[in-house]
C-alpha cells in the first residue's frame, strides 16, 4: 500500500516514522506547503519521498491530512476527483465542521479520525515514532463513509498503536472542548496574566515545576489553536463558562474563610487520580 501524508509537522512526521515500520506499507510519500518541512522530512527519513500533491492524489492508496483544521476544510474540496478507491482520513482536533464540509463526492472515501496525542512543540525536528504509540484515536461517525475505508483505516491506525475508539462527531468535539482546548486556554491566560506582572523578570525567576507544567502548552502552535477554537466555538464556550464559575466557587469560599469546604472542594478534584 502506498501511503500520502500532507502535513509533515509533529504529527505526520510521528505518523510517517510509524508507516514506514509497517511491513504493509510500500512507499509514505509526504507533500507539505512549507518546503523547508519537507526538506527536513526527507532528512530525517520521516517519509521516503516528497511529490507534489497532484501526483499524491494519482499515486496513493492513503492520505492523511495532518494539517491545521481549517486547511482540512479547504484541501477536501481539492480532493473531489481522487479515485473512489483511495482513503482520506483527516487528523484534525475538531471534526463537527470538517464532516460538514465533506464534499458528496468524497464521503465515501473520507474517515474522520482525531489522534489523542501531541506535544507543544511543532515542525518535522519534532516528530518522534513513538508519539502515537498508546495513544486513543477517535474515529468519528463511520457509518457515513464506506465500510472498506473505514476497515482499512482501523487497520493502519492499529498497527501504529493506536485504540480505536468509535464516537459521534458532535460528541467529540464537546469532549475535547472540555479535556483538550480548555486546558490551551487556560495555560495561555495563565502565561498571559503573568506576564502582565509589572516584576515580570523577577516572578518568573520563582516558577517551579507547578508554573512550568501549566504553561507548558502555551508554547503550541498560535495559529493552529486559533483555528481549531474557531471551528470549536460553542463548546469552547460552554467549557470556559464552566470553568469560570468553579473558579468563582474557589474565590467565594477563600474570600469567606470557607477553608473545610475549600479543603473538601480540592478533596473532590483530586479523585481524579483515581480514574486517570
Amino acid at each position: 500500500m502506498n501511503v500520502g501524508i500532507i502535513g509533515l509537522g509533529l504529527i505526520g512526521g510521528s505518523l510517517g516514522l510509524a508507516l514506514r515500520d509497517m511491513k504493509l506499507i510500500t512507499k509514505v510519500s509526504g507533500y507539505d506547503l512549507n518546503k523547508e518541512n519537507e526538506s527536513d522530512a526527507l532528512k530525517l527519513g520521516l517519509v521516503d519521498e516528497i511529490i507534489g500533491f497532484e501526483e499524491m492524489k494519482k499515486r496513493c492508496d492513503m492520505i492523511f491530512l495532518a494539517i491545521p483544521v481549517e486547511a482540512i476544510i479547504k484541501i477536501l474540496q481539492n480532493l473531489k476527483d481522487i479515485p473512489k478507491s483511495t482513503t482520506i482520513i483527516d487528523l484534525g482536533s475538531t471534526k463537527v465542521e470538517i464532516l460538514k464540509s465533506c464534499p458528496d463526492e468524497i464521503k465515501e472515501n473520507f474517515v474522520a479520525a482525531h489522534p489523542m496525542a501531541g506535544t507543544e512543540n511543532s515542525g518535522p525536528k519534532a516528530a518522534f515514532k513513538t508519539l502515537l504509540n498508546g495513544a486513543v484515536v477517535v474515529v468519528c461517525d463511520d457509518k457515513n463513509a464506506g465500510e472498506n475505508h473505514v476497515k482499512r483505516a482501523v487497520e493502519i491506525l492499529s498497527h501504529a498503536g493506536m485504540k480505536i475508539v468509535f464516537m459521534d462527531s458532535k460528541s467529540h468535539d464537546h469532549h475535547v472542548g472540555i479535556i483538550s482546548h480548555l486546558p490551551h486556554i487556560i495555560s495561555y491566560s495563565l502565561v498571559s496574566s503573568t506576564l502582565k506582572e509589572e516584576d515580570k523578570r523577577n516572578i518568573l525567576l520563582l516558577a517551579g515545576g507547578s508554573f512550568s507544567g501549566m504553561a507548558r502548552i502555551a508554547k503550541s502552535s498560535p495559529q493552529m489553536w486559533s483555528d481549531i477554537f474557531k471551528q470549536n466555538k460553542s463548546n469552547v464556550l460552554n467549557a470556559i463558562n464552566s470553568f469560570k464559575k468553579e473558579l468563582e466557587i474557589c474565590e467565594n469560599m477563600i474570600e469567606n474563610d470557607q477553608w473545610d469546604e475549600l479543603k473538601a472542594w480540592m478533596q473532590t478534584a483530586r479523585g481524579l487520580r483515581d480514574i486517570l
